[in-house]
């Protein structure tokens, strides 16, 4: 896969008095969507390889990055911004894989809170680790077209 150095499509000049967009700012855009879709598609391989889908491995990271039985079916629709009914779905999906379990809720026997097993803490410590590696790798890219769109903004 080929990459745009970042450096290459920093702001050359600033926007134009109409605020249309200048040819530096549609460089800008298109390398940072396409550093965006790279990760993604680092994301997709690397869930595939540890045979889930890249939404099964976001289920997990946010079912993981909430507090201990805090996150419920409806918690986890918003975070995946999902409907109700499809995030009950995924996790029927990746509880029958042993994922993921349902308990009850510690605030209120109503909710059912949605909590990692033992075998889902394994396989999401194993990708949390790839991706942060390859975030790692990328960060000096993502930080310069940031840093490229934050400074075209303000020129505006």
């Amino acid at each position: 896969m080929t990459t745009m150095p970042a450096s290459n499509v920093l702001p050359r000049k600033r926007a134009r008095a109409d605020g249309s967009l200048s040819d530096a700012d549609y460089e800008l855009l298109a390398a940072f969507r396409f550093a965006l879709r790279r990760y993604a598609r680092f994301s997709e391989d690397e869930a595939r390889a540890a045979g889930l889908t890249a939404q099964h491995y976001q289920a997990l990271l946010a079912v993981r990055a909430q507090p201990a039985g805090e996150t419920t079916i409806g918690t986890l629709a918003q975070q995946l911004l999902l409907k109700h009914h499809s995030a009950v779905g995924l996790v029927d999906r990746l509880a029958a894989q042993g994922l993921l379990a349902r308990a009850a809720a510690p605030d209120s026997r109503r909710k059912v809170a949605v909590v990692l097993t033992a075998k889902g803490t394994r396989v999401l410590e194993s990708l949390a680790h790839v991706h942060r590696d390859e975030l790692e790798r990328s960060a000096r890219e993502l930080t310069e077209l940031l840093q490229g769109i934050t400074e075209a903004m303000s020129w505006r």
